[in-house]
């Protein structure tokens, strides 16, 4: 069977026991989860996706029902408390329990449980006789979990991390009673559920914990609890608290219901809930307390008394609403289970047996076994795309293709630092080095020094179709395969018939490859121009030049360009460039990224009418002052934004444009700009500038300059990419060159020759390159039309490996102070100077 074949329901069927949850799964998920339709949502680790039905009935509830404060005893609060209390019986018995054993404590989230735990947990810094405690965590643990050592610290407790194959390989087989008198409390903490591979650690640790068999336990003298976190194994798997009666169980709800967010709960096994302190109290949790003397009681009932204030009742109540459409919808978490797990097997099956047309995997999988059954994996596939050659390829760029296909999926290293090394092979050292590199947690530095610093995760929600693993599946092998694309079919038959794993197999991370070790490489450079020296020298053809070919600017941010033949050079870049921008009513900036209608409004600066004005088919013209003076427009609202995850100060333009907005764009916004007397500087100085370039409301930096060459070599790839395809039409050059949204476009170097500039002089101006320009799928948008298309970010993608670059950032060079007198010419000669070779 080719790819193709292997990707049609019938050869899923094969693979998988259960698909859905009876009748039709297919207008289930049409009815309620009408959102979603035309998306390709791979992100269910992170947020679920929540029913209709849920919010419907959600909010019949709290339309029709009057809910007061649970701490009062009126009608309206009587009824919040016992829907509450209600509630907390519903999570119990969702967990196979009850309140004779477990208590509800109802927080913000996991991450607030596990603080509690933290401030409460009764550590001993220890005395002469007696060691004191010690927080354990395995490495292959959330961000969150690790976090507590914060606490820890400071007290003198001992934080040692445990690495997943220690647990049993140092365990020991201990007599009952030894040491019985050493009551210093330890905590061991331990995922379910790995969020970064789906890895399901065994159930029966928490009792192997407990009773002292397993490492470090094993090896330490006192009372041991275990603190099981469980956020990311219950949005998709049951869990029977009768079978691993864990100590501290924290969770999201969001992660089970996708509704609502901003709420969790810390389940405490009762035995273990008087070991608890609180230094702080709040409201509700005192049986009585003097203000003017040091005396305070707590309240006897657990919930009550470690639930500082009033709870979120209106979200707790929800929650009654999102059991009842789970249950509804699926029948049972074991029903969810067998769902995801087959489509994330099959998903696996799949992309781990995929080939390049030189027979190459397209994959490398971060896994510790095979997919064999959903008791040791979870619904979560991790990896990342080799290209033909075995480089991999950053998943920042995987990412931005996936957004261009509008499928939603997860980068980077998912707040599992420990997990991230082990299958990564990144040392503490080498991650220290990515930070000092400029990498940083949650941004996109995907690559350093040629080494990967995350991956990508995909992961299934209940419901999740067959179709989100075909259309994910075809995307890889349209934009990422070298064709023809062809299939491992002694890989994958070995995979259809393999068996499960025991419950303790597979200690050791590994990764799924069939080339061995991986070797980065660097990227494909075949039209990357060598060294040149300062001028026109170098490897140009006697008598040619670079030369300035257009300059363009944006008044408005992520609107249409505004052609000029002649530019005044102002401090923060061209005169007015990206002076203003729309935001909605919420005072979020609008892109093209969301809007793409932006880019038919044309907005042209009248320098000698000091206006601009904002045009667009259909509309009146409508104009706004260029004067900025703020003292000239106190009634002026004065107001803040982001940009680029920068905090701007800005001012708003008035009503009049506001509406001329609106109406375009079908939705309340307003036209702001940003205040002449806030200064914004570019987050990464170049290496030569004495201070920092100061911005105006562009994204990273002064000027973006684009190359004719590169365009051409671009159309090219689009036009061989192209062949044979009905339907698609050739983009000119001057479409191409509208969508990389540049302000100077340059001609007479080669392909990507400026990639390697240092400094380059227009005119009577010095300019600084400041690195390349990321792309993202912004360029595939028609400046003429608004549409949206996959081109040209596919074909750029496919030439360059690693991050997709197209351009050049500028910052111009001042000494004297005297940029504004600067003007910017098309026609212009440039002069470039290269790097050091």
């Amino acid at each position: 069977m080719d790819f193709h074949d292997l990707c049609s329901f019938e050869s899923f069927q094969q693979c998988c026991d259960q698909y859905g949850y009876g009748g039709n799964f297919r207008d289930v998920v049409e009815q309620e989860f009408r959102r979603s339709k035309g998306v390709t949502y791979l992100d269910h680790a992170a947020a679920t996706l929540y029913p209709e039905s849920l919010l419907r009935n959600y909010f019949r509830d709290i339309s029709t029902n009057l809910y007061g404060n649970p701490h009062s005893h009126s009608p309206s609060s009587s009824l919040t408390h016992d829907t509450v209390e209600r509630v907390r019986d519903r999570v119990l018995q969702h967990f196979n329990t009850t309140s004779k054993e477990y208590s509800v404590i109802f927080t913000s989230g996991c991450t607030a449980a596990l603080k509690l735990v933290a401030e409460s947990f009764p550590w001993s810094s220890g005395a002469k006789r007696e060691a004191g405690s010690f927080f354990c965590y395995l490495t292959d643990s959330h961000t969150s979990v690790v976090g507590m050592r914060g606490r820890t610290a400071p007290l003198g407790v001992v934080a040692l991390p445990v690495a997943p194959e220690e647990l049993t390989t140092r365990s020991k087989d201990r007599v009952q009673g030894e040491d019985a008198s050493c009551q210093t409390p330890h905590l061991f903490c331990y995922p379910a559920q790995s969020n970064f591979s789906g890895r399901k650690y065994p159930l029966s640790h928490v009792r192997g914990i407990q009773a002292r068999r397993l490492y470090p336990a094993c090896d330490l003298p006192g009372r041991w609890f275990v603190l099981l976190d469980a956020a990311s194994h219950v949005g998709c798997s049951p869990l029977s608290l009768q079978d691993c009666p864990a100590d501290f169980i924290p969770i999201s709800f969001y992660k089970i219901f996708g509704f609502p967010t901003g709420l969790g709960a810390l389940l405490v096994h009762n035995d273990a809930a008087g070991i608890l302190k609180k230094s702080y109290f709040g409201g509700g949790t005192a049986a009585a307390y003097l203000s003017g003397e040091d005396y305070y009681v707590q309240v006897e009932n657990i919930s009550d008394r470690f639930e500082d204030g009033t709870v979120s009742f209106l979200d707790i109540i929800a929650l009654n609403h999102a059991f009842e459409s789970l249950y509804r919808i699926t029948g049972s978490m074991h029903n969810i289970q067998q769902h995801t797990f087959g489509l994330a097997r099959y998903t696996y099956m799949l992309l781990s047996s995929l080939c390049h047309g030189n027979g190459r995997p397209v994959a490398q999988i971060y896994t510790e076994g095979q997919f064999e059954s959903p008791i040791t994996q979870g619904a979560i596939l991790n990896f990342n795309l080799l290209d033909s050659s075995g480089q991999i390829i950053g998943y920042s760029q995987v990412d931005r293709m996936a957004s261009l296909y509008n499928i939603h999926v997860r980068t980077g290293c998912f707040c599992n630092t420990g997990a991230c090394q082990a299958f990564l092979s990144i040392s503490n050292q080498q991650m220290k080095r990515n930070l000092q590199a400029g990498h940083v947690c949650g941004d996109n530095m995907d690559l350093v020094d040629g080494q990967p610093t995350g991956s990508v995760r995909v992961s299934f929600g209940y419901m999740s179709t067959f179709e989100d693993c075909q259309k994910f599946l075809k995307f890889v092998a349209e934009c990422f395969v070298e064709k023809p694309v062809t299939v491992d079919q002694v890989r994958l038959q070995k995979l259809k018939t393999a068996g499960p794993p025991s419950e303790e197999s597979n200690p050791h991370p590994s990764v799924e490859s069939s080339n061995g070790q991986v070797h980065q490489g660097a990227e494909k450079k075949s039209a990357e121009a060598s060294c040149k020296g300062f001028g026109h020298g170098g490897s140009k053809r006697s008598g040619e030049a670079y030369t300035l070919t257009n300059i363009y600017i944006y008044p408005v941010k992520s609107c249409g360009a505004y052609e000029v033949q002649d530019w005044p050079v102002g401090p923060l870049g061209l005169l007015y460039d990206r002076g203003w921008m729309v935001v909605n009513h919420n005072g979020v900036c609008l892109s093209q990224k969301r809007e793409t209608r932006l880019c038919l409004i044309r907005p042209q600066v009248h320098l000698a009418a000091n206006k601009l004005f904002l045009q667009a088919s259909g509309m009146e013209t409508v104009s706004v002052s260029l004067e900025d003076d703020v003292g000239r427009h106190a009634d002026s609202r004065l107001c803040h934004s982001k940009v680029c995850g920068d905090r701007v100060e800005t001012m708003d333009c008035g009503d009049e444009a506001a509406s001329w907005l609106s109406d375009f764009l079908g939705q309340p916004c307003r036209l702001i700009r940003q205040r002449p007397d806030y200064t914004r500087e570019m987050k990464k100085k170049p290496a030569d500038a004495a201070d920092s370039p100061l911005l105006s409301l562009v994204n990273e930096a002064q000027y973006l300059m684009i190359n004719r060459a590169s365009v051409a070599l671009i159309q090219d790839l689009m036009s061989s990419r192209q062949d044979g395809c009905e339907g698609h039409q050739l983009l000119d050059t001057q479409s191409v060159i509208s969508r990389f949204r540049a302000n100077l476009v340059i001609a007479g170097a080669e392909p990507f020759e400026e990639d390697n500039w240092s400094h380059l002089i227009i005119g009577d101006t010095r300019f600084m390159v400041a690195g390349r320009c990321g792309r993202c799928q912004m360029i595939g948008v028609d400046q003429d039309t608004g549409t949206k298309t996959k081109e040209p970010l596919i074909s750029l993608s496919a030439y360059r490996t690693g991050k997709v670059t197209f351009g050049v950032y500028l910052s111009h060079q001042d000494p004297e102070g005297s940029a504004g007198a600067n003007v910017l010419s098309v026609g212009s000669l440039i002069q470039a100077e290269p790097h050091n070779c």
